[in-house]
């Protein structure tokens, strides 16, 4: 039986997003996000720049037809969105792997000010830079539990007949791995491991998809999903504090 709320579920993105705009809160939002637009800036650009060749050099072998030299219009247009593809599918696994420290932190500080409790004695930058190697590495668990799940499903939507529901599957399977990365960081700083976390979610199941949906819908959604993440972090913070709080632990 799912047990949880579906719809309080879907209040907490909400009330991520009012949360980031708190003084206290909005420093530890900024420094990642800056990260994130120039380290996709970057590579936005240096793909650009491959691009920009391998289209001159497919052009070079085009016979000289005016009509077909000038569809190079078409290949930028084909590049545009194959870009838009991989950033919004690759951003969230990327981000939180250079933000992770970062929203370790935020999470903290969003729990501190939801309950006026302090949730580490530890504190400011020495911890934040103490703590990247554990943060990086609890990242990586997140990958290999997704990576054979996402590959199952690749292979189900191969099947036909079968693959008319891959595409739900995917939907409540994407859904689920949000709740899991974003409140995996309040969990991580109660010293929950990520596999009681897993079991922890089960148990409001329901509340943990209503919160991954929004989250999934808004990390395909190029510009945006830049700010969804800090916004996930605070609103999964909020989840964990009323849904998963420390009466448990």
């Amino acid at each position: 039986m799912l047990r949880g709320n579906f719809f309080r579920g879907l209040g907490y993105l909400g009330e991520g997003f009012r949360l980031i705009r708190q003084p206290g809160l909005r420093l530890f939002v900024v420094i990642p996000l800056v990260i994130n637009i120039l380290l996709f800036g970057l590579l936005f650009y240096f793909l650009g720049e491959i691009f920009s060749a391998l289209i001159a050099t497919a052009m070079g072998w085009l016979p000289d037809w005016a009509w077909l030299q000038s569809l190079d219009w078409l290949f930028w247009i084909l590049y545009g969105a194959v870009i838009l593809l991989m950033l919004a599918y690759g951003f969230v696994i990327l981000a939180n792997l250079i933000g992770s420290p970062f929203y370790g932190y935020l999470a903290e500080l969003t729990e501190k000010q939801l309950t006026g409790q302090e949730v580490s004695p530890d504190d400011g930058w020495a911890a934040i830079i103490k703590d990247i190697p554990r943060a990086l590495w609890r990242e990586v668990h997140k990958i290999v539990y997704y990576l054979p799940r996402a590959i199952g499903l690749f292979v189900i939507g191969l099947i036909p007949v079968v693959n008319l529901i891959a595409a739900v599957l995917w939907f409540l399977f994407n859904s689920w791995m949000m709740a899991l990365q974003y409140v995996d960081y309040p969990a991580d700083n109660h010293k929950v491991s990520f596999k009681a976390l897993r079991q922890l979610l089960g148990d409001t199941r329901l509340s943990a998809l209503g919160f991954g949906l929004p989250v999934a819908l808004l990390a395909m959604v190029p510009v945006l999903n830049l700010i969804v993440v800090p916004a996930a972090v605070c609103g999964a913070t909020a989840y964990w504090v009323r849904e998963n709080g420390a009466t448990r632990h």
